[in-house]
């Protein structure tokens, strides 16, 4: 298009009312990225290549995670076996040894939605006191799919009230099983509740961890691979990531909670700026650091930052 073509372009754009390019309203936007790497090093932002719907976008900021910006939510399964009881001692120095600042908060995940056993806090004991044995009951269990999204979209506030926008990780022990989605075989893997989760879950800005563990009523490794499956179809939409060991509950949390933890400190806070029209985006970030391993949500709400 040559010079007077553009300048006639750009005059009928404004007559028309549509806004021109350098016109376009954005808005600021954030994505939690996990750069794992067994030799851990702090990435500048030279390294870092934000993609959004397939275009190169500037990063207007990039920083370490900071714990006194951070929420972290511990769903727990109410269907679980009743064996996790074994775990929670090691779930509560979880809790009790989060980095300073962090604040979290104790669920359960029963009927569709969570119950809060206290709000989000910096006080690590009291959140750690909250854990308890779940009712290990399948009919209370439900789907962990609709508890996730109803929980993501009534994000609790903080008792620290309004302090700013946090980055916002869940953590869930749960079977993964959909019990609404049909048979549990590994042909009938296309969920619309899982969907739905993935998609209100990438739109609240929440990165969705789990650590698989076997419920009171699916069991057999049928169950356990399609309840595997869903889990790591949301972690991987969403930038967190599925822990498991095999297709049995595993024998000590511990080895996944301290990678959660170290997963914490390898983590960003990435800023940029995004169309204020567009209702959902698709992102890809690039670290080019030797040997990380990105982790990244697939897609981001325009604006979960202002």
């Amino acid at each position: 298009m040559n010079g007077i073509a553009a300048c006639g372009a750009l005059i009928l754009m404004s007559l028309a009312g549509v806004p021109s390019p350098a016109q376009q309203e954005v808005v600021s936007t954030q994505v939690l990225v996990t750069a794992e790497s067994k030799r851990p090093a702090e990435i500048a932002v030279s390294a870092v290549t934000v993609k959004v719907d397939n275009r190169n976008q500037p990063v207007k900021a990039w920083a370490p995670l900071d714990p006194a910006k951070t929420q972290v939510a511990v769903l727990m399964d109410q269907g679980l076996r009743l064996s996790v009881g074994r775990e929670l001692d090691t779930l509560r120095d979880f809790v009790k040894s989060l980095p300073e600042g962090l604040e979290v908060m104790v669920g359960a995940m029963q009927y569709g939605s969570v119950r809060a056993e206290q709000t989000f806090t910096t006080d690590h004991n009291a959140a750690a006191a909250s854990l308890r044995l779940p009712v290990g009951s399948p009919a209370v269990s439900g789907s962990p799919y609709l508890c996730l999204s109803d929980f993501v979209q009534k994000w609790p506030e903080s008792s620290a009230g309004g302090m700013g926008q946090k980055a916002r990780i869940v953590l869930m022990i749960t079977n993964g099983v959909d019990p609404y989605n049909g048979s549990t075989s590994v042909m009938n893997q296309d969920s619309p509740y899982v969907k739905t989760a993935v998609r209100d879950a990438q739109r609240a800005g929440v990165a969705v961890y789990s650590i698989y563990y076997g419920d009171a009523g699916f069991r057999g490794s049928q169950a356990s691979l399609s309840g595997q499956g869903y889990l790591a179809q949301v972690a991987d939409a969403t930038g967190g990531s599925l822990f498991y060991q095999g297709s049995r509950s595993p024998v000590s949390m511990e080895p996944f909670l301290e990678q959660f933890k170290r997963d914490l400190a390898q983590s960003y806070v990435a800023t940029f700026d995004v169309p204020a029209d567009r209702k959902h985006d698709l992102v890809r970030v690039k670290v080019s650091a030797e040997g990380a391993k990105v982790r990244a949500p697939e897609a981001v709400r325009p604006g979960n930052r202002e």
